[in-house]
């Protein structure tokens, strides 16, 4: 298959784009000072704090909510809603429009579903049918972040032969076989991977042709994307999309082994409180030549002088004596042999050994493909102008995710925040990554991205750990999520304080009104204005209008999720989109409230046959 040639320039100087008004009051004028002992030298830093838009934070106003919608889909959506609401409906959804399908023919029940659940959570068949979606929402100022929907409903029976195909127990290594390795097995009979998940899309490996056929619909989306958002929109991507998911699941089992190493060498008897954790400084946590030798010998390993003479200056690829994380990490850098990056320490011996035992030729073909692949996207997203959102994945293809896209972002982040990763926050050690991310970011000295969810794959995530025997790597109640929630909310709010202005950008990606209530609480407290374009909100199409809309009319920067695609192709989402709507009923009854006060102010004040009022919010 012909690839596109891809041509342009592959840098755009300048900084991120954000908007500097004049602002008629100032809440206060700080000065923050720092002393270094000894030296006595002062570092001054002015901050001018601008006043915060109002919002009403109960987000109960259904006017500011719903301004942007024609009374017709108000209606459609208070409709949608409300079947959203019957569980029998719901539960055999899958049966019922297949069942529609069957009766109405082809033709009607494209119309059909385009005037109600279609025609409510996805914004058009193409990109260029999307176009009216796009700029209204702009209009009201929400953004857009297009994601091809399009997917195939695959049979229980067609996933096991495709996962066939994609997994080889025969390669597996013998580490991945050891208790603390057992998350990176490659299970036939657990491999369904789009089972109990209901907010996000599965890739299946159907070969590289496939693969290859991904990234152009990829590459055809950043088109989109610059084409319908004037490039202040997103393209989402899936790393599994794109080449062998065993191949990943691999990388992760190499990076956790050597971190663990890592942790191994420099661990300390001192035990570590929360708080502690939260503020400690992992730039600078390491070993010098002498500790190194120490800790090898306490751990039991047996190496000659020379031997850690030669590892040591193999490690400090800095040459300034001291062994960091970074320096660590390098062990694993994507341009090293790849035979190289299937290698990881061995704790009792210290040697080198092979994380599988034998890597063939096309297994090693296959992961440069994907290398390729990922790399022919972004440096399009480059060429066109278009960040690029890198999906979250299943917590054992996510190590070898978050090293990629930090890969990704050291080659193209380098003027402005082109690639953008993303951090589960119901993940045990969401806070621990997302910390070694931002450090990463600026020890390279480039612009950080992220994007911060809940995670979309709990249930199968605690199936799966249950069912092979390793520890759940998830929070244990909806609690300890928001916690972890807030925890990184603060670190990022912390590094945006200390960085460049601009360097950190990060979306807090949620339907929950109290994470997002706390997040412009906590702009506010660390003097984040709207205006920075720092922090910004996201909410899937047709969901959340009473958060999304009066934040982008008040000045926040808010984006939208947009689905697009054919219609028969999109069922599979739609299906996901009924069924995680009936499970957050209390979510979906307010907003049923909020319609039916809209509809009836209409009704009451004339206005029930009205356009939406035409708005320019100025979107950047």
């Amino acid at each position: 298959m012909a690839l596109r040639c891809l041509t342009g320039r592959l840098g755009h100087p300048g900084s991120l784009r954000y908007r500097e008004g004049l602002f008629s009051s100032w809440n206060a004028v700080a000065f923050t000072s720092t002393t270094t002992a000894g030296n006595k030298i002062v570092h001054e830093r002015e901050t001018l704090v601008k006043e915060h838009p109002h919002i009403d934070l109960t987000f109960s106003n259904h006017k500011e909510a719903f301004r942007s919608k024609t009374t017709k889909e108000l209606i459609r959506a208070y409709c949608v809603f409300q079947i959203c609401s019957i569980p029998l409906i719901v539960n055999n959804n899958n049966k019922l429009m297949k069942l529609a399908r069957a009766i109405l023919g082809a033709n009607l029940f494209r119309k059909l579903m385009k005037m109600t659940f279609y025609g409510h959570f996805v914004a058009g068949e193409d990109k260029v049918a999307i176009r009216p979606v796009v700029s209204r929402n702009r209009q009201f100022g929400v953004k857009s972040i297009l994601d091809y929907s399009a997917e195939e409903d695959l049979s229980d029976e067609k996933v096991k032969k495709t996962d066939e195909r994609a997994f080889k127990p025969e390669q597996m290594s013998e580490i991945s076989k050891e208790p603390d390795h057992q998350r990176f097995q490659s299970q036939l009979e657990i491999r369904n991977r789009h089972k109990n998940v209901v907010s996000s899309r599965t890739y299946y490996y159907e070969g590289e042709e496939h693969c290859d056929r991904n990234m152009e619909i990829f590459l055809d989306a950043i088109d989109g994307v610059a084409d319908a958002t004037n490039k202040t929109g997103f393209c989402a991507i899936k790393l599994t999309a794109l080449g062998r998911p065993e191949l990943l699941i691999q990388m992760s089992d190499a990076l956790v082994s050597t971190h663990e190493f890592f942790n191994n060498l420099i661990s300390t008897e001192e035990s570590e409180g929360e708080d502690r954790q939260e503020f400690r400084d992992d730039v600078t946590r390491g070993f010098n030549r002498k500790e190194f030798v120490l800790k090898l010998r306490e751990l039991g390993v047996t190496v000659t002088d020379e031997d850690c003479e030669r590892w040591f200056s193999m490690l400090d690829l800095g040459q300034d004596g001291h062994v960091d994380i970074f320096d660590w990490d390098n062990l694993l850098d994507v341009n090293m042999e790849l035979s190289k990056l299937f290698a990881v320490p061995d704790p009792e011996t210290g040697e080198l050994k092979s994380l599988i035992k034998r890597m063939p030729l096309e297994a090693e073909m296959e992961m440069r493909n994907m290398l390729q692949r990922v790399d022919n996207i972004a440096r399009y997203a480059m060429e066109r102008d278009v960040r690029v959102m890198v999906d979250a994945e299943q917590s054992y293809f996510q190590p070898a995710i978050n090293r990629l896209t930090m890969e990704l972002m050291k080659k193209f982040n380098k003027d402005k925040a082109i690639i953008f990763n993303t951090y589960q926050a119901y993940l045990k050690a969401a806070y621990d990554s997302i910390k070694l991310d931002l450090d990463t970011a600026y020890r390279n000295n480039v612009y950080f991205g992220a994007k911060l969810v809940r995670g979309a794959y709990m249930e199968q995530e605690r199936a799966r750990a249950a069912a092979i025997g390793y520890e759940d790597p998830i929070n244990p109640t909806f609690e300890a999520t928001t916690a972890m929630y807030h925890k990184v909310l603060r670190k990022v709010m912390r590094t945006i304080q200390t960085r460049e202005k601009g360097r950190v950008a990060v979306m807090v990606a949620s339907h929950n009104e109290d994470t997002v209530k706390y997040t412009v609480e906590l702009m506010k407290e660390y003097g984040v204005h709207p205006d920075d374009k720092v922090i910004c909100f996201g909410q899937l199409l047709g969901m959340c209008d009473q958060v999304s809309f009066p934040l982008g009319q008040a000045g926040y920067s808010v984006y939208k999720y947009v689905p697009y695609g054919p219609v028969e192709e999109v069922l599979p989402y739609l299906s996901r989109r009924a069924t995680e709507n009936k499970g957050i009923l209390a979510k979906v009854k307010k907003e049923k409230r909020l319609l039916r006060k809209e509809i009836w102010r209409r009704i009451t004040r004339g206005q029930f046959l009205n356009p939406p009022p035409v708005r320019s919010v100025l979107c950047c």
